[in-house]
């Protein structure tokens, strides 16, 4: 398992160790003591979600749940690819409103850790993209919430404008950031 820490280090890469043969391959795409002992990840995941995106251009975002049932997120592609992007909204923090982003695919096996306290979304750059990720807490209507996906003060590069994007009615309403609430805030500890 590869480790890298983004440039906002809450937020990991990781990369399964894949073995390939004449008839394909194999991989551990989770294994919780080497997430714990590798890439200091104890969360437990209650709940695993998999999406299905038809076209390029598809934007997911920016989301997140607030407590008391936020959620850690592990997301990874397993068909096509993506940009996935995260941004800190943790009031407070020395990164708060900057975001990182990977692309994941099906080509470079990466995962991406998104920790509570981020907002994530990801747009697709390959036509029938699917995505799974686990997350530590079962989802809630109430408490799920969103960013906007293209505020300018976010300063995320998307491979897609504003007029292609294809979202849900739900994600063009995000407020901005300026707008958000302080849902979380920032421990140095």
């Amino acid at each position: 398992m590869e480790v890298r820490r983004l440039a906002i280090e809450d937020v990991i890469l990781i990369t399964p160790g894949r073995h390939s043969d004449k008839r394909g391959f194999f991989s551990e795409t989770f294994n919780k003591f080497q997430l714990a002992t590798e890439a200091g990840i104890t969360e437990e995941f209650v709940q695993d979600n998999h999406s299905l995106s038809v076209d390029v251009g598809t934007v997911r975002g920016m989301h997140f749940q607030v407590p008391p049932v936020a959620q850690d997120k592990l997301v990874r592609v397993l068909r096509g690819s993506v940009l996935d992007v995260v941004v800190d909204i943790r009031r407070g923090s020395p990164s708060y409103g900057r975001s990182v982003s990977a692309v994941l695919s099906e080509e470079n096996w990466a995962q991406l850790w998104v920790p509570k306290g981020f907002a994530h979304g990801l747009c697709t750059l390959e036509p029938n993209t699917e995505v799974a990720y686990k997350v530590t807490e079962f989802y809630s209507a109430e408490h799920d919430l969103g960013l906007s996906w293209d505020d300018p003060a976010l300063e995320i590069d998307w491979p897609v404008s504003a007029a292609e994007a294809i979202l849900s009615d739900r994600d063009r309403r995000h407020p901005a950031l300026a707008t958000l609430k302080p849902f979380f805030t920032y421990d140095a500890d």
